[in-house]
C-alpha cells in the first residue's frame, strides 16, 4: 500500500506530566556494561524501560519480572540491547524482584538484581450509558465475542526480539485528551472492566496516525471495540487504536512514525466520536503516556 502521513506537532510530554513524579533512573555499573532502569512511577499501569549499553560483548540479555521472561533486543544505538516492563493496571502494591541475566560471547554470565517497590493507585470511578447490546450483549453475539477473545490473546503473544519504533512515541491524534485512563467502568448501572487505554475526543472523520513505527497485527472490525487498528513494535510492546470509522491500512502491513492508519469514528461501544488509544506489554495495559515519556529518556 501507499502509506500516508500527516505531521503532528511533538506536543512538550511535561504538559501532560505536571502533576506526577519525576522521571526515575537509576544506573548499575561494571567494567564495560551499564545497565539503565528508567520509569516515570512504580505504580499500576506504568512502565519500565530498561536499557543495556556498552554491549558489544554481549551474546543474549533477558529480564526476569513477577513470572515473566523479557527478551532484550537492539534498540536504535547498535550498541544497546533495550526491553519494557507494563507493570499491569491490576498489579496489587508490593515488592517485586527484577533480574537481569547476561550471556556474554566468551560464555560467561553475570546476573543484576534489583527490589521493585509498586506503590498503589487510585482510580476514578465513572458512570456511562451506551447501547445495552454493549453491556449485556445478546445470545447471536457470544460466539464471536469469544472468537474474538483467543484472536486477541494470540496477538498479544507474540514475541518479537527485534525492535521496530523508532522512538520517541507520538500522540495519534491531535484532539482534547482525556486522562481516564484506569477508570472503573459502569455502563447501564453494571461494573464493567477498568478502562485500558485513554480516549482522545476528535472531530468524526479526522485523521489518526500510528504512534510508532511496526507492524499492524489486526485491522478489524470488533464487537467492543469497534473498527480497531493494532500495530505490533517488537519487545511485547502493542499500541491499540479503536472506535473507528474507517480502517486505512491492512493487517501485515508495515508503517512507519504518523502514516495515517484510520479516521476517528463512533463504532463498538461508545458514547461518541473519539480515539481510544492503549497499549500492552507482555499482555500488561499500561498508560500509553507512561510509554511515551520513558521511551524519551
Amino acid at each position: 500500500m501507499n502509506s500516508q502521513k500527516i505531521k503532528y506537532p511533538y506536543i512538550p510530554v511535561i504538559f501532560f506530566f505536571s502533576c506526577i513524579s519525576v522521571f526515575s533512573s537509576q544506573q548499575i555499573k561494571n567494567e564495560t556494561l551499564r545497565v539503565d532502569v528508567a520509569y516515570r512511577a512504580l505504580q499500576p499501569g506504568e512502565v519500565i524501560k530498561i536499557t543495556l549499553e556498552n554491549t558489544f560483548n554481549v551474546g543474549v540479555a533477558q529480564v526476569n519480572f513477577i513470572g515473566e521472561k523479557y527478551i532484550m533486543g537492539k534498540g536504535e544505538n547498535s550498541s544497546e540491547l533495550l526491553t519494557f516492563i507494563g507493570l499491569d493496571l491490576g498489579l496489587s502494591p508490593g515488592t517485586y524482584s527484577m533480574n537481569i541475566n547476561v550471556l556474554y560471547e566468551d560464555g560467561k554470565t553475570e546476573e543484576f538484581k534489583r527490589e521493585l517497590l509498586v506503590i498503589d493507585k487510585k482510580f476514578p470511578i465513572k458512570k456511562l450509558w451506551v447501547e445495552e447490546k454493549y453491556v449485556v450483549p445478546p445470545e447471536e453475539s457470544q460466539e464471536k465475542i469469544e472468537r474474538e477473545s483467543v484472536l486477541l490473546k494470540s496477538i498479544y503473544s507474540i514475541s518479537t526480539n527485534q525492535w521496530f519504533a523508532k522512538e520517541p512515541f507520538i500522540i495519534p491524534s491531535n484532539g482534547t485528551i482525556s486522562s481516564n485512563f484506569g477508570e472503573k467502568r459502569i455502563f447501564n448501572n453494571k461494573p464493567r472492566s477498568p478502562h485500558s487505554g485513554v480516549d482522545i475526543v476528535s472531530p468524526f472523520g479526522s485523521f489518526a496516525v500510528a504512534s510508532n513505527a511496526g507492524e499492524v497485527v489486526l485491522a478489524s472490525n470488533l464487537y467492543f471495540s469497534g473498527k480497531t487498528v493494532i500495530i505490533n513494535h517488537g519487545l511485547g510492546v502493542f499500541t491499540i487504536y479503536c472506535h473507528f470509522s474507517d480502517i486505512m491500512v491492512h493487517r501485515g502491513d508495515f508503517v512507519k512514525k504518523g502514516d495515517i492508519i484510520g479516521k476517528i469514528g463512533a463504532t463498538g461501544r461508545v458514547t461518541g466520536p473519539h480515539l481510544h488509544w492503549g497499549v500492552k506489554i507482555n499482555g500488561n495495559r499500561v498508560d500509553p503516556f507512561s510509554l511515551v515519556y520513558v521511551a524519551m529518556k
